[in-house]
C-alpha cells in the first residue's frame, strides 16, 4: 500500500517525529512517501531527516498563493506515486490536499493534532479548516479532547477516529549524565533542582504564567532553576517578563535545540502551562524519560498525565497552582522518582508506535479495502 503524506514543515519537530515514527512502524507492509510545501526551505530538516531514514521525501515547488498550481502539482505527484492513502498535517495541507486527491479519487486523511489560534490570520485559516474537515474521509484526532472539538466543528461522528500520538520510548534509555551539567552551565549559578519546559513561545502556550509561578517559587527558595528550550514571537517579551521579575541568571531562555532529547532526562520536572493542547508530544517525551510532568488539564493532556500518579494537572491561566504543584513534586525525591518510573511505564504500555501502527493500518484497509500485508510487487503487476 503507498501511504502519503503532506504537510508544511518549518523544522524538525513534534508532527514530523509522529510522521517518521508511524512511517517506519508500518514498513515494509506499507510504502510511505512524505511531500511538504518548501514554507521557504524551511522543509529541509524534516525531509532531509527522512531521508536518512530510507523514504522518499519531496519538496512542493508550488505554495502559497499559488494555490491553482499547488493542487494541480499535488494531483500530479499524487498519481505518479500511485497513491492510495493521503494523509494530511496542518491546515493547508488539509485545504490543498482535499482537492489533489478528490481529482483522482484517493481517500483523504485530515490528522488534526489542535488549533492555536495564535494570530488573526492563522484564526481566519484555522476556520476554513473546520469546514473542511468535514469533507474529509476521515479525520484523526490525536487524543479524545481534540475528537471534542472536532465534532463540535460539526464533523460527521463516523468519520472521526481517534489515534493518540506516540512515542520512541528507547530514545531516553541510555541518558548521557554530561547534559546535566549541561544544564547547569546555562545559568549563573548551579541550581538544587531545574525544572524544565519546551515549545514555542507563542501564546497558546502559557508560558507567561509559568514565568510568574517561577517568581513565587524562587521567592521561597532561591536554589531552584528553570529553563525553557524553544523559540517563538513571544521571546522579547517573555525576557522582558524575567527581567522585570529579577529572574535573570534564574530563568533561562535557552533557545530552539535540536538536541533536547539529551536534555530532557535531566530535568527534575517538566511543566507544560498550555491553554490549548492536542497531545503534547514533550509530555509523552517526558513521561518516557522518567520525568514527572506538572501540566494543564486541557485537550489530550489529562488522556497522558494522571493526576497525583506521573505528575499533576492544574487550571490553565492559574500560577498559584502551578507553583504549588511544582513545589509537590520537587518536596520529596523518592516521590518523584516513583512519579517518573510511573509514567515511563505508561508510555511503554500505551503510546507506542506499534500498536499506532496497528490502528492505522485498519483505517487504511477499511477506506481501500486492500488488506495491508500484500507485496508491493503486486500491486505494480
Amino acid at each position: 500500500m503507498n501511504i502519503v503524506h503532506l504537510t508544511a514543515s518549518t523544522f524538525f519537530g513534534g508532527p514530523e517525529r509522529q510522521m517518521l515514527g508511524l512511517a517506519l512502524a508500518l514498513r515494509p507492509e506499507c510504502r510511505t512517501v512524505i511531500l511538504s510545501f518548501a514554507e521557504g526551505g524551511r522543509c529541509g530538516a524534516f525531509l532531509d531527516r527522512a531521508r536518512r531514514e530510507g523514504f522518499q521525501a519531496l519538496a512542493l515547488e508550488n505554495d502559497t498563493p499559488r494555490f491553482r498550481a499547488a493542487i494541480r502539482e499535488l494531483a500530479g505527484l499524487l498519481k505518479r506515486l500511485r497513491a492510495d492513502v493521503l494523509c494530511c498535517h496542518g491546515y493547508k495541507a488539509d485545504l490543498l490536499g482535499r482537492w489533489a486527491a478528490r481529482r483522482l479519487g484517493v481517500p483523504v486523511v485530515a490528522v488534526s493534532r489542535g488549533w492555536t489560534s495564535e494570530t488573526f490570520k492563522v484564526r481566519l485559516y484555522e476556520i476554513l479548516d473546520r469546514r473542511c474537515l468535514r469533507r474529509m474521509d476521515r479525520v484523526v484526532c490525536v487524543s479524545e479532547g481534540q475528537a471534542a472539538k472536532v465534532r463540535r466543528a460539526a464533523v460527521a461522528h463516523d468519520r472521526i477516529v481517534v489515534i493518540r500520538n506516540a512515542i520512541q520510548a528507547g530514545r531516553f534509555s541510555r541518558p548521557d549524565p554530561v547534559y546535566r551539567r549541561r544544564l547547569q552551565d546555562l545559568f549563573a549559578r548551579p541550581r538544587r533542582r531545574i525544572v524544565g519546559a519546551a515549545g514555542r513561545l507563542s501564546p497558546e502556550k502559557g508560558f507567561d504564567v509559568l514565568v510568574q509561578a517561577a517568581t513565587q517559587l524562587i521567592r521561597r527558595d532561591a536554589s531552584i532553576g528553570f529553563v525553557l528550550f524553544g523559540d517563538g514571537p513571544l521571546r522579547e517579551r517573555l525576557s522582558r517578563q524575567i527581567r522585570e521579575a529579577s529572574l535573570q541568571g534564574r530563568f533561562v531562555l535557552a533557545g530552539f535545540r535540536q538536541n533536547l532529547d539529551q536534555f530532557l532526562p535531566f530535568f527534575d520536572v517538566l511543566v507544560l502551562p498550555s491553554q490549548t493542547e492536542g497531545l503534547p508530544n514533550v509530555v509523552l517525551e517526558a513521561l518516557a524519560a522518567s520525568v514527572p510532568v506538572v501540566a494543564t488539564a486541557v485537550g489530550g493532556t489529562p488522556e497522558v498525565v494522571e493526576d497525583g500518579v506521573n505528575g499533576y494537572l492544574v487550571p490553565p491561566g492559574d500560577s498559584v497552582a502551578l507553583a504549588r504543584r511544582i513545589r509537590d513534586v520537587l518536596a520529596s525525591e523518592v516521590r518523584r522518582r516513583e512519579m517518573g518510573q510511573s509514567g515511563r511505564r505508561r508510555v511503554l504500555s500505551e503510546f507506542t508506535f506499534e500498536a499506532q501502527a496497528e490502528q492505522y493500518r485498519r483505517l487504511f484497509e477499511q477506506l481501500t479495502g486492500m488488506p495491508i500485508g500484500r507485496e508491493l510487487a503486486e500491486k505494480v503487476a
